[in-house]
């Protein structure tokens, strides 16, 4: 069947490239041979071991208060929850911010989908907007062309530990009276101008998956000041731990029903991640920061832009631009090909676009009888709906993320690829 399952059909995409799993996304930021860092360690078994033996195994133990309070320190904010995922905390931040049947969301194409998934769980409709082909995040001022009056969050996405360029999504948010949701699941640590993400927008939403820098192998954080939308948070996630208290006081002890707890275990293993997030920030950056500083010099690869007052972290990928115009038309996969042939795992974008994914572009009867976000009058997606992410989306190169890597690796790294470039450039 095409088009709406179980309701009218829509236009079908043209896009016909293959879909990655989750995994298969978060292989971006796989380490390479040449890094000696460990993920998981001896620190981590032994929480696990000595909070199993204390029979710690579900519920709201006190390894998992003790790390949502030091997160709230860390970050600096008045509340933190933790989730079972970051698409469980992002679906209690819809949630606590009263998204529902007939709201709209805007958020970029150019994300994984449980940035806007959860929104969707909840009735909403999720407008995809284009992403700034040089930084590759959420644009502010395409964003401000698609609010409606059913518009009712906007989501930034830090992608792959890049900052959004929150001044003028902020001052939008305040224009039209729209929160901002912002997804910080690639960038643990990042930084807007002195502040921590996840504390500039109305709420901020970390995975703990295991790929990223700081890991529970599942698990989420919430975090906001807003006391109202942490207590409605609460309320359809943490049954039986209800936090809740004044706005929904008639509602103790059991809020919804609704459990999306972390599991304690792995909040006892992120606790330790936390304690080496700065080191692990420190040494990725470095890297980072190293081989982007000697590509400068190399035609037809180029870094992502930085906007000012943004500390990047986490470094959950490590994106490069590829300028065909700048190296005689050499198409990207081509330079892909050449740079594994000569010893760089280099990889084209794991995340597919979303507004090209059959669920958004032909549509989907969600909840039956035509009565979901993607049924209706639910137009779709066609490909060149968003011409410059859609552009920017085919010449991405993904090196590897390395967190301790052997000395010389970066030097090594940026002379392969100026070897690969220049010997395709004489080619051609």
């Amino acid at each position: 069947m095409t088009g709406l399952l179980y309701g009218k059909v829509r236009r079908k995409s043209k896009s016909k490239k293959s879909i990655p799993s989750e995994k298969e996304g978060a292989d971006l930021s796989d380490k390479a041979s040449e890094d000696r860092w460990r993920q998981i360690g001896e620190a981590e078994a032994r929480v696990a071991y000595d909070m199993t033996l204390r029979n710690e195994l579900s519920g709201v133990s006190p390894p998992v208060r003790r790390f949502e309070v030091a997160w709230r320190r860390w970050i600096g904010c008045r509340h933190v929850m933790t989730t079972a995922n970051g698409s469980s905390a992002l679906y209690a931040a819809f949630f606590g911010l009263g998204i529902g049947p007939g709201d709209e969301v805007i958020c970029p194409a150019y994300t994984w989908i449980n940035s806007i998934g959860p929104a969707l769980l909840l009735g909403a409709r999720p407008i995809f907007c284009e992403s700034d082909p040089e930084s590759l995040l959420i644009d502010p001022e395409d964003v401000r062309r698609r609010i409606t009056p059913r518009t009712q969050a906007i989501v930034a996405v830090h992608l792959w530990g890049n900052v959004c360029d929150l001044e003028p999504l902020l001052e939008i948010g305040r224009e039209f009276g729209l929160p901002v949701v912002e997804d910080c699941s690639h960038a643990h640590g990042a930084m807007y101008k002195g502040r921590m993400v996840g504390t500039l927008g109305s709420v901020g939403c970390w995975s703990l998956q295991s790929s990223k820098p700081t890991s529970a192998g599942e698990g989420g954080v919430l975090a906001t000041d807003d006391t109202v939308l942490f207590e409605r948070a609460c309320l359809v996630s943490q049954n039986s731990g209800f936090m809740g208290g004044a706005a929904v006081a008639g509602l103790q002890p059991w809020g919804l029903g609704m459990k999306l707890r972390a599991h304690p275990l792995g909040i006892g293993i992120a606790s330790v991640q936390l304690e080496r997030l700065p080191e692990l920030n420190r040494r990725r950056r470095s890297y980072v920061e190293a081989v982007e500083s000697g590509l400068a010099e190399i035609r037809g690869l180029r870094s992502v832009k930085v906007y000012p007052g943004a500390v990047r972290a986490g470094f959950h990928g490590f994106p490069l631009l590829h300028t065909p115009q700048e190296c005689k038309g050499i198409p990207t996969e081509k330079v892909i090909a050449e740079l594994n042939a000569a010893g760089v795992a280099a990889v084209p974008c794991g995340y597919p676009l979303l507004h090209l994914l059959p669920l958004f572009a032909n549509g989907f009867d969600l909840f039956t009888r035509g009565r979901g976000p993607l049924s209706g009058d639910y137009q779709g997606y066609l490909e060149g709906a968003l011409p410059r992410t859609e552009n920017m989306h085919r010449h991405l190169v993904f090196l590897p993320v390395l967190s301790d890597p052997l000395p010389g690796a970066a030097d090594t790294l940026v002379q392969k690829i100026a070897e690969v470039m220049h010997r395709l450039a004489k080619r051609h």
